[in-house]
């Protein structure tokens, strides 16, 4: 893309009428128009690189600053939230002086061009965002969707994403606390990967991304910079894929988890020594956004030598240097007092660093290679000031006749003996299949400070070993619910991981979600979007649980086929003491089971729904967050008083899924009674929400109830901690040998 002569801001003004390839870096016609007018002119080459990047969908969020503008209008009242929306990541208080940062992203269409790197450096990129904050990162979770599980294609992408969330987080030695493991044919071709972390700091220890201060030096250090990953997530996550087109992929970004934790020791000793004025890591958009946002974030200007940046390709354009996305860099404001001292610090830890530029009085972005100036920009423009598009949107025609079609009239089991089966067929069935094969690939305990990992409810890290307070964190989120209705299923992805976490007794503080959903340009996708932000919104308002940050990605489809809706909600949350924790296993024979809240005939979006019919239609179940808000203060207090042992929520599958797995994990069988008023299909497989099943020692039976009556909570005895098996008294018994067997070969059988 460069040109001779050099590309200059001077000869940008003198040669107006040079064509710039601005529709293959993605811009639209207008949009390009919109750059000349900031301009007063035609823009450089680079320029033109940086608008582009930044004004891509992935980094400028375009089609849905509208709608996500929500978050800060509903925001609730919080006195935990110490940095919100518009940070690398939020920041809550969780007390004892500590901070704790998290948040999602996604690494979706890179994963599927290339599974390893494009999952590896999804990982990479979440982490930095994370030590920007100034925090040390402490876990990570990684929700994920794929393609039907028998199908070729997934059996290439799953294992390479696995090894590559694995190789990379194991490398750096954080422990992989969470996350999930869905598959729908929906996603074939177009499969999600999204990458959450969390962190620990100080409150005095919080860093932002701003450069301040006259004469501070702007330093890039890490690895060099190379021509993996030009464009790479801004500009493909920004277009539909198109298999006829697969030269309209760009490269995915290499990542090297060593050089990323020598850049994670590097960085926390200098900010120990209070050295970095600004930080901002080198994600999407690379130097371009690194540059920009720390320009227009802070209190001048800022000027740039790209001769400067080093260099793995000697060859790159200026305008390649600037979009490149190499991985493991990050750029640093820092005093001249404290530049050499910076500088050996960096070398100590063998990381490559460079003074590449430094903040002015002024209020202009200047970049300059080879002597000449070919940046010359306001970096609000680049960062802040990209387009704002107001999609049209409207409710598809196929909705009603989709909630028309109700799941609840399908045809039922009409023996003991086919409801045996059904239940065989839902515990084996790829989703509710254990993932421990997937999962084994992680480290969960690395550190030492892991509490709960996978299959638990919720991952928690104890991050005070003197008091024990720990932090927990749950992702969850329902394709399928949210299809039948955007509002409420982006509603029940909140109030699924909100109850996740309180099931293992912490109590929820914030929120951070991954947004995941088709092409912007569909009216009928731009619906289902601002209806999940509806939803989401309304719901984190309801709940006082503010969103912290996030990510937002859409073009997720192939050709013309959307993926189902996906808003992946992560909720935090804070416990006092790790020791009170309550896990999903039955611990103890004799123990008392009993059911919390409300079970009714919802099958609409259910796994029994996809397992045994292969269909989707009706209405999710009921959202009612106050109930919601109720259980989790019942687990909570439950779980600090030592009145019950074991918890598990019911979601997907229903209640008989929670038992089945509470009873493999702690290799203890139950013995079930279906309560009056109900049948004994409902029983086992509505997915009513607002549930629970706890396992009460007998001791704790009077206190414990007495406190859901007080309350107004519905708690049913509903069986006994017993035996070797799962016992429907009056329907079947299945063994624990059976259901093991039942429950652990699906995965390993499809992928191993």
């Amino acid at each position: 893309m460069s040109r001779t002569p050099l590309d200059t801001v001077e000869h940008a003004a003198e040669t107006p009428d040079v064509e710039l390839p601005w529709a293959e870096l993605g811009l639209k016609k207008d949009e390009y128009e919109r750059v000349v007018e900031i301009l007063g002119r035609r823009p450089t080459g680079a320029e033109l690189a940086m608008y582009s990047v930044m004004w891509s969908e992935h980094c400028s969020y375009k089609s849905s600053k509208v709608h996500l503008r929500q978050f800060g209008e509903k925001a609730p009242q919080s006195d935990a939230l110490l940095v919100g929306i518009g940070e690398n990541a939020g920041v809550v208080d969780v007390g004892q002086g500590y901070a704790v940062t998290f948040k999602v992203e996604s690494h979706n269409h890179p994963s599927y061009v290339e599974p390893y790197q494009g999952a590896a450096t999804g990982v990479g990129g979440i982490v930095r965002d994370i030590i920007a904050m100034g925090a040390r990162p402490v876990a990570v979770v990684d929700p994920l969707r794929f393609g039907a599980a028998d199908h070729p294609d997934t059996k290439r992408v799953l294992p390479g994403v696995v090894a590559g969330i694995g190789g990379y987080g194991n490398c750096l030695g954080l422990p992989n606390i969470g996350g999930e493991v869905v598959f729908d044919a929906c996603y074939q071709g177009n499969p999600l990967v999204n990458a959450g972390a969390i962190g620990v700091m100080r409150h005095e220890d919080i860093h932002l991304a701003k450069a301040s201060g006259s004469g501070n030096k702007v330093i890039l250090y890490g690895a060099r910079t190379g021509g993996d990953g030009i464009g790479g997530a801004s500009i493909l996550a920004s277009e539909t894929f198109d298999d006829a087109k697969p030269s309209k992929r760009p490269a995915v970004q290499v990542g090297d988890p060593f050089q990323e934790k020598l850049l994670i020791e590097c960085t926390l000793e200098a900010f120990a020594e209070k050295l970095v004025v600004g930080i901002q890591d080198l994600g999407a958009a690379g130097l371009s956004c690194a540059t920009s946002e720390l320009a227009s974030n802070g209190s001048g200007g800022m000027r740039v030598t790209l001769d400067d940046v080093p260099l793995r390709d000697s060859t790159l354009s200026p305008e390649e240097i600037l979009m490149s996305e190499s991985q493991e860099r990050m750029c640093a404001v820092v005093e001249p007092s404290k530049v050499d001292r910076f500088l050996e610090i960096c070398d100590k830890w063998d990381v490559i660093a460079t003074v590449i530029g430094e903040v002015t009085d002024g209020d202009r972005l200047e970049i300059f290679w080879h002597g000449g100036k070919i940046v010359d920009v306001d970096p609000r423009t680049v960062a802040h000031d990209g387009p704002v598009y107001e999609r049209p949107y409207a409710r598809p025609e196929w909705q009603d006749a989709l909630q028309a079609d109700d799941a609840n009239k399908l045809p039922r089991p009409e023996t003991s003996e086919e409801l045996k089966k059904q239940v065989l067929q839902l515990v084996s069935s790829p989703n509710q299949a254990s993932k421990s094969w997937i999962t084994s690939q992680y480290d969960h305990f690395v550190q030492g400070n892991t509490v709960l990992a996978q299959p638990e409810d919720s991952g928690m890290i104890r991050i005070d070993e003197e008091s024990g307070l720990g932090v927990a964190i749950a992702t969850d989120g329902n394709g399928r619910y949210t299809k039948l209705d955007p509002y409420h299923g982006a509603q029940l992805a909140l109030a699924e991981a909100y109850r996740n976490v309180a099931t293992t007794g912490a109590k929820p503080l914030a929120v951070s979600d991954c947004l995941n959903f088709g092409s912007p340009e569909d009216p009928a996708v731009m619906w289902q979007f601002a209806e999940a932000i509806r939803g989401l919104a309304d719901g984190c308002l309801q709940l006082g649980t503010p969103v912290t940050g996030g990510n937002v990605s859409l073009y997720n489809q192939t050709g013309e086929a959307a993926i189902h809706p996906t808003p992946v909600v992560a909720v935090l949350g804070v416990i006092d003491d790790v020791a009170r924790r309550t896990p999903v296993a039955y611990r103890e024979e004799g123990q008392l089971l009993y059911l919390l809240g409300d079970t009714r005939e919802e099958f609409g979006g259910s796994a029994w729904s996809q397992v045994v019919h292969d269909h989707l239609g009706g209405l999710p179940p009921v959202v009612d967050l106050e109930r919601e808000r109720l259980l989790a203060e019942i687990l909570i207090s439950a779980s600090r008083d030592g009145m019950i042992d074991s918890a598990h929520d019911l979601s997907d599958g229903g209640l008989i899924q929670a038992v089945v797995e509470s009873a493999l994990l702690g290799d203890k069988g139950a013995r079930l009674v279906v309560p009056d008023g109900l049948d004994a299909f409902t029983f086992l497989f509505s997915e009513s929400a607002g549930r629970a099943v706890v396992a009460i020692p007998r001791s704790e039976e009077l206190r414990f109830t007495d406190m859901c009556g007080a309350r107004g909570l519905p708690a049913t005895r509903i069986g006994v901690v017993d035996g070797d098996a799962v016992e429907i008294q009056g329907e079947f018994t299945l063994s624990l040998s059976d259901l093991r067997t039942a429950h652990t070969e699906t995965i390993p059988a499809l992928f191993a």
